[in-house]
């Protein structure tokens, strides 16, 4: 690469980076003080780049900018009085679960007020041109882009170290009860921060729009950059964030200037698993401290002569029908599976996994693998597919266990998203965006009725297993790890082990679960292990509650109802299933699983 060529890709990533820092910084602020991991960033950014293509024809580019941000940072205010302010006190998992609802809802109302096309918006009067910079062109307002980042950046740091209202988010973010204790109206204090964060991500969707059209497929992606540099930089920390945006969008910008393009979808996640490894709270972080009072899970087994009925309709439903009740069932039994073995690692382990769709995908493309390239008969695929899954728990676990909380989580993220990008772009062995087509069953088990028993019976038995580990000593073990991690080191359990094992238990009935949906489908894709998947994963478990082992299997249920039958009857389905989400959150904060678990003990 020639001395201009490496200058103009350094000026790239600059550019690159202001983007990532206004909707990063905005991110650092709203967990720093409210303890939100807000996944609902992403669609205030979306919104910021709709409303400035919808307000540009009438009032022009640069006052459409401020009034955008103006109008996203209303909208923040209003999701932080109205919903978000009745579940502060709710485990950190549910209000998870709330932003993931307002994804839902905003991209559907984004969907009926401007349509499904992606939206072309004006360039910004004035710096249309490009200026000569070493023998080359370069755009005018990427250099505005690389002059407005460190403007913004200079601006926070003046607003969090010279001002009152900085000195109370500061000392918010180090300890909020200490500093409600102090006489810190944290209701004002959360709704102007949740306002100012949105406000950022308003501007930063605003000021991309001459780079980029605005789309309805946006708002994951880009917060799934943020909580990237968010958290290499260390979570609530404005320089980190600022640091970490430099170095991923630099480290990109020359994976494809030196013509390695194809690392820009995974090498923001090879930064941060590196970082969390190394650094376990980010470049410029701090360990987080735990909020006091939180509820700790509490499990029950569930009642046996319930279960047991519960198998005996289930076993009958081939006689009542045999057409795509039997479909939809089938893909139930394979999400129970799949969300009590994310269940173990969330309650009784008390670790979240953004990535458990990875062991999902392991075992998935296991099975595929060894019938389509092997020859393996289908039996045999079934029971071997789930050792690759083990295989990459044990690893991923080995890595993951020394770190706690949301790190712990973005870790699993990371790893997850380096084994999507390796199926996705290894073409020769898995197919690649096309995945693998003809994985069908056995002749024995190739009618709708036999599958279906199959997955039944599977279904039951990892159940049943999971439960009895649960209960187990070493269940109890796992629970005493979690609630106190000091005193079980001194009374001589291995926390990191437990841990461990946990991982490797998870992922494998995950990769059992992946194996019955890979012939269940006669077909698997990238998306199998993606980041919505993982997502599906934790909507189900929480819907259905933490806190009871029955909890799980309904909210798999129940969520995968919800979505095959909204998405046939409803046109703006994912609102539906964001409503339906926060009714529950607001009425049911325990789950399903709680509400039938208060019920039996009156």
């Amino acid at each position: 690469m020639s001395g201009s060529a490496l200058l103009l890709q350094f000026l790239n990533g600059l550019a690159g980076a202001s983007s990532l820092f206004l909707i990063a910084a905005g991110l650092s602020l709203i967990f720093g003080v409210s303890r939100i991991v807000n996944f609902a960033h992403g669609s205030l950014f979306m919104l910021g780049m709709y409303v400035c293509v919808w307000l540009a024809p009438k009032v022009g580019y640069w006052a459409s900018v401020p009034l955008a941000a103006m109008l996203v940072a209303l909208c923040g205010a209003l999701i932080e009085v109205g919903l978000l302010r009745r579940i502060y006190k709710a485990p950190e998992l549910l209000q998870l679960l709330a932003t993931f609802a307002l994804v839902l809802v905003i991209k559907d109302f984004a969907l009926w007020a401007w349509g499904p096309e992606d939206l072309l918006g004006p360039r910004a009067p004035g710096l249309t041109g490009a200026v000569p910079i070493a023998g080359r062109q370069f755009p005018q307002y990427d250099l505005f882009l690389i002059a407005i980042g460190p403007a913004f950046f200079v601006l926070l740091h003046l607003l969090l170290t010279r001002t009152r209202f900085g000195i109370l988010v500061r000392a918010a973010t180090e300890d909020r009860e200490m500093a409600s204790a102090l006489g810190v109206n944290q209701r004002g204090l959360f709704t102007a921060v949740f306002a100012l964060g949105a406000a950022l991500a308003g501007i930063g969707g605003a000021l991309a729009i001459p780079r980029e059209p605005a789309n309805l497929e946006i708002d994951l992606a880009v917060v799934s950059d943020a909580f990237v540099v968010v958290v290499v930089g260390g979570m609530g920390s404005i320089p980190g964030a600022f640091l970490a945006a430099l170095l991923i969008a630099e480290i990109k910008a020359f994976c494809i200037g030196l013509g390695y393009s194809e690392l820009t979808l995974v090498a923001e996640f090879i930064v941060m698993a590196v970082v969390l490894i190394a650094r376990p709270w980010g470049l410029l972080g701090r360990p987080i401290a735990e909020l006091r009072g939180r509820d700790q899970a509490d499990f029950r087994l569930a009642a046996t002569k319930p279960m047991l009925a519960m198998l005996a309709v289930l076993a009958l439903v081939p006689i009542a029908t045999s057409g795509y009740a039997l479909v939809l069932l089938t893909d139930v039994l394979v999400f129970v599976i799949f969300a009590v073995s994310l269940h173990l690692l969330l309650g009784p382990a008390g670790m979240v996994s953004f990535g458990h769709a990875a062991y999902f995908g392991l075992g998935a493309y296991g099975a595929g693998l060894l019938v389509l390239r092997y020859e393996a008969p289908m039996e045999l695929a079934l029971l071997a597919a789930p050792l690759l899954a083990l295989t990459g728990a044990a690893v991923f676990g080995w890595l993951c266990v020394r770190l706690s909380g949301i790190y712990l989580a973005m870790l699993t993220l990371a790893l997850a998203q380096i084994v999507w990008s390796v199926v996705y772009q290894w073409d020769s062995v898995t197919g690649g965006s096309n995945g693998l087509v003809g994985i069908w069953p056995a002749e024995w088990l190739a009618s709708r009725p036999a599958y279906y028993f199959l997955a039944l019976v599977v279904c039951a038995l990892s159940v049943g297993a999971l439960w009895r580990i649960v209960g187990s000593p070493f269940g109890q073990a796992l629970r005493a790890c979690r609630d106190s991690p000091l005193r079980s080191e001194a009374i001589g359990i291995n926390v990191r082990a437990q841990q461990w094992a946990a991982f490797a238990i998870a992922g494998t009935f995950a990769g059992v679960a992946g194996s019955l949906y890979a012939f269940s489908k006669g077909s698997i894709s990238p998306e199998t292990l993606s980041v919505p998947r993982s997502v599906d994963a934790l909507v189900m478990v929480l819907l259905g509650g933490v806190q009871t082992l029955v909890g799980p299997v309904l909210g798999a249920a129940l969520f995968t109802w919800l979505e095959d039958s909204v998405s046939r009857e409803v046109a703006y389905w994912r609102a539906g299933i964001g409503a339906v989400i926060l009714l529950l959150v607001l009425a049911l904060p325990y789950g399903i699983g709680g509400l039938l678990r208060k019920w039996s003990s009156r």
